[in-house]
């Protein structure tokens, strides 16, 4: 078994955090070359994220950018998982780590932190084959109800990008979405 932390586990949530999308699990691992939450080749939520706010897409742009966006629209990030313990070090779909999981993050803790805190993203949604995760997605949906923060599930950023994925992103990041506090899809 080979124990593998989150790659941005240091990473500090701005304190004026207004929206907080929360993710599963970056590892930090050589092939992995993301400089930032959601950096992988793969990920279009550097395209998703600014387009939903009018702005030009930051994918593959450096990390200082991504930094600034972030700050100036409030929004912030935070995984579920803090570290995994695996026999496949190169197996990362959420599926295969669920029950793989030896440290899982506070993310309740972490938002209590947060008085600005006013929507928040889960990039899933589907819960198929993730009985673990889908128990850490449900205290944090009930903080959300109990404090009346709009809570939601967008499409993936992972895989492609499509305008119907796009309008997703858009209608949550612009408040036009009427749905809130969701259960499960």
């Amino acid at each position: 078994m080979t124990k593998i932390r989150h790659r941005f586990i240091n990473h500090k949530i701005n304190p004026k955090t207004e929206i907080l999308i929360i993710g599963t699990f970056n590892p930090d691992t050589p092939e992995n070359i993301a400089d930032f939450f959601y950096g992988r080749q793969r990920n279009f939520l550097w395209t998703l994220l600014p387009t939903s706010l009018g702005e030009e897409s930051l994918k593959g742009k450096p990390r200082d950018e991504k930094l600034r966006f972030i700050n100036r629209f409030k929004i912030d990030f935070i995984d579920l998982i803090s570290e995994v313990d695996v026999e496949e070090v190169a197996n990362y779909y959420d599926a295969y780590i669920d029950n793989k999981v030896s440290i899982w993050r506070d993310v309740v803790m972490e938002l209590e932190r947060l008085p600005n805190i006013k929507r928040i993203a889960l990039t899933r949604k589907t819960f198929t084959d993730i009985p673990n995760m889908k128990v850490e997605i449900e205290k944090i949906r009930l903080f959300c109800v109990e404090k009346n923060i709009v809570f939601e599930y967008l499409p993936t950023p992972a895989r492609f990008y499509n305008n119907d994925k796009q309008g997703k992103w858009t209608k949550f990041f612009t408040g036009i979405s009427k749905q809130k506090n969701n259960n499960y899809p």
